[in-house]
């Protein structure tokens, strides 16, 4: 059931039932909306406008965003809600599976693209890779350009969506960018399709960096790359990459200044720890084959 406040009462909710959960629509009455474009024009604080759904109530005037014909109100938990969902596809899962074979099964049992590339062969491995890079970093984008704060400057912002995007205080739009972000991920490494369980993220963060920190993706690339050819494990590749991403945010941060007049992205530091600590956690088993010394070097299986 759901039961919308007094600024609300005359407007039209729609509720959608799914499987996986409780869509809320809200479509402000003409005189909701019109008192909202007065406040906004006026730049006086809106009336607060809530809905309820059972225990949880999500304020939402929060996110109102303006087009010269439209308003809209969006809950800010939307985005990475979308984003959990982009990054829980199992485009490993699919790409084997229209190749008649059950990925789960074969090599590592992973969904990622390293075992797609060693089990289904290479152009599928690139396609997965390519996938799973876009479902971090589409919802990163995503992020970076619907919660925007004063001053920011990011060439990932998607300019046509400036029309949607909400103006609100730095460090709560950093750490909406980052949880819309990490959320992709957590989708990946914990697909709800597939029983919970997905791949070790490693891609998807990637693409999430992408968006996030490009100029500290470069230094990732070749981090993971002198691992690789030097090692011949990914597993050891990966993590050693992940684990350098904190330090390498932090040697950005002092490079330009930012440590010392208190400007660094602390939502992003923290989200970099995140993503280390994630990609050491879905790797512990090639963490303990490699203490035993069963850990398998790459090698591309011959089709």
């Amino acid at each position: 059931m759901v039961e919308c406040c007094p600024p609300c009462r005359d407007s039209l909710c729609t509720i959608y039932n799914t499987h996986n959960g409780i869509f809320c629509f809200v479509n402000l009455g003409l005189n909701a909306a019109a008192s909202l474009k007065t406040a906004i024009e006026a730049k006086t604080e809106p009336r607060r406008t809530k809905i309820f759904i059972g225990f949880f109530e999500f304020p939402i005037y929060d996110c109102v965003a303006v087009t010269p014909h439209l308003f809209v109100t969006m809950p800010l938990w939307i985005p990475p809600i979308i984003a959990f969902l982009a990054g829980s596809i199992p485009f490993g899962l699919i790409i084997a599976k229209a190749k008649g074979i059950n990925i789960r099964e074969h090599g590592s049992g992973n969904i990622g693209a390293t075992n797609v590339l060693r089990i289904v062969g290479k152009p599928y491995g690139i396609a997965c890779l390519i996938l799973d890079l876009l479902k971090g970093l589409i919802p990163a984008v995503l992020g970076i350009s619907l919660f925007t704060y004063a001053g920011e400057s990011n060439p990932m912002t998607l300019h046509a969506l400036e029309p949607y995007a909400v103006e609100l205080s730095q460090t709560k739009a950093q750490i909406l960018q980052i949880l819309t972000a990490l959320a992709a991920i957590l989708g990946h490494n914990y697909s709800p399709w597939i029983g919970f369980k997905g791949g070790k993220g490693i891609a998807t963060s990637g693409g999430a960096l992408i968006a996030l920190m490009p100029a500290a993706v470069l230094i990732l690339i070749a981090i993971w790359a002198i691992l690789f050819f030097t090692t011949k494990y990914v597993s050891i590749a990966s993590i050693g990459a992940a684990l350098s991403l904190p330090f390498l945010m932090i040697f950005g941060s002092w490079y330009h200044d930012k440590l010392a007049n208190g400007t660094w992205n602390k939502p992003l530091f923290v989200f970099c720890i995140v993503v280390a600590l994630l990609a050491v956690w879905r790797h512990r088993s090639n963490i303990k084959a490699l203490i035993d010394g069963s850990e398998h070097q790459f090698s591309k299986k011959n089709k």
